[in-house]
């Protein structure tokens, strides 16, 4: 039997995949936003809804990075207020480990589980350095070899509160309203005790997701997580983390079934090939202006090179040694900036590349464009092939980005019977085929 393709849709956080500078784009914070691509994906029998969340607004040079999509309303609430014009599409939130408190992130999810009835997931990040920490209380107290092992103790302390109390079975006959449990955890991170304040939800533990990529991160998905939102979109690339992630859940003892591994991917439609090939090349000229590839440029050569022309050559001049990044609030995506510097320079200098045409080249993430056939082809390959289980799709319009795909390609994917035509359960963990 076929595999089942899983499919989300990403609402923007930051990043330049979403044009917000479109005349087509809508708000990016108003609540009829969020509704509107909610409802698109569960009119499409999507599995679950993604919202990202930052912590900071990035910097760059000192000044607020603007050209990113800058500027969120909170997580839980806007989740909170899906659940009421939502009946079946999950709704995933990205929450920060290092920062909130077990027991208080615990009751959040909880609550919003009750409030969907059984539809919410924990999307699990992690953040180290002062730059976050200037937000809250404790600054940045984490050094980045903690930050994954309070990760892993606020999952399993988050379980034992979940766990506390037996399902929600209140006896009118015998005045017992119900079995309130209750916890006492030590460990290096969190030492707490009590009675847990929400009631059994009925997913009994929401969906976990973890989205890091190093070896502790994928260490922690493989003993802890449901779901990894990956970043390996190629297909070869994609099969070579799926076989290195199912190695590790045999060694913690985990069901191969009991992993989901969905990588953001965008997409762009057209009539014909060549139709979506030419929309592509308009879109990525738009994720990428002339502004936007000198400050993507900057974060590889760590110093300001603001008086480079975007349609010229690449800096002469090697990329910054010091210690402190020209961007604050971004993961640190060149471990070795010279290395990177050097083979982008031999990229450039071998296609006669701009370093605005090369910034297109080498910031793009998978995007699967042609027809709805096509796409509906591909799409299909890759989770048939064992290079993911299924995609969080990153539309580049917020909030009508979704509607060709839900129109054109998912009756494809229907027709092929590899994904739903309606829903069978009522929670996620039923959608995702978890226990």
């Amino acid at each position: 039997m076929a595999k089942q393709i899983i499919l989300a849709a990403h609402f923007p956080g930051v990043n330049n995949t979403t044009v917000w500078s479109d005349p087509a784009a809508g708000s990016q914070i108003a609540f009829d936003s969020f509704v509107r691509l909610a409802q698109t994906a569960e009119r499409g029998k999507f599995d679950f809804f993604f919202l990202a969340e930052g912590l900071r607004l990035r910097e760059q040079r000192g000044l607020i990075h603007d050209l990113d999509v800058v500027g969120r309303p909170d997580t839980l609430t806007v989740l909170a207020g899906l659940a009421a014009v939502t009946t079946h599409l999950g709704l995933a939130g990205t929450l920060n480990a290092t920062f909130h408190e077990a027991y208080e992130l615990a009751r959040q999810l909880a609550t919003l589980d009750h409030l969907s009835g059984g539809r919410a997931a924990w999307n699990v990040v992690t953040s180290s350095g002062p730059f976050f920490g200037e937000n809250f209380r404790r600054g940045g107290f984490l050094d980045h070899s903690q930050r994954y092992e309070r990760a892993g103790e606020f999952i399993d302390t988050a379980r034992e509160l979940w766990d506390s109390w037996a399902d929600y079975a209140p006896d009118r006959d015998s005045g017992v309203f119900a079995d309130t449990g209750t916890f006492a955890h030590t460990g290096p991170q969190f030492t707490i005790e009590g009675r847990f304040g929400v009631p059994r939800s009925p997913q009994g533990h929401p969906v976990i997701l973890q989205a890091g990529d190093s070896d502790s991160g994928r260490e922690l998905a493989a003993a802890k997580a449901d779901a990894i939102f990956s970043r390996h979109h190629q297909l070869e690339d994609g099969r070579e983390f799926y076989r290195d992630v199912h190695a590790r859940l045999a060694r913690h003892g985990r069901d191969p079934n009991s992993l989901k591994i969905i990588p953001g991917v965008s997409f762009v439609l057209g009539e014909t090939e060549a139709d979506a090939q030419e929309r592509a090349h308009h879109i990525r000229r738009q994720q990428v202006s002339p502004q936007t590839a000198i400050l993507l440029l900057e974060q590889v050569w760590n110093r300001d090179l603001s008086s480079y022309d975007p349609d010229g050559p690449l800096p002469a001049e090697d990329p910054s040694g010091a210690d402190e990044t020209i961007i604050q609030g971004r993961a640190g995506q060149y471990p070795d900036r010279l290395a990177t510097a050097n083979e982008w320079r031999e990229r450039a200098e071998q296609k006669n590349l701009s370093i605005r045409d090369l910034i297109i080249e080498v910031t793009g993430r998978q995007s699967f464009i042609g027809t709805p056939a096509r796409v509906a082809e591909e799409l299909n390959t890759y989770v048939q092939t064992d290079a993911c289980d299924g995609f969080i799709l990153v539309p580049h319009l917020t909030p009508g980005g979704l509607d060709d795909f839900v129109d054109t390609v998912v009756p494809l994917l229907q027709e092929r019977g590899v994904f739903r035509t309606e829903y069978k359960t009522t929670t996620l963990r039923g959608h995702l085929g978890l226990a």
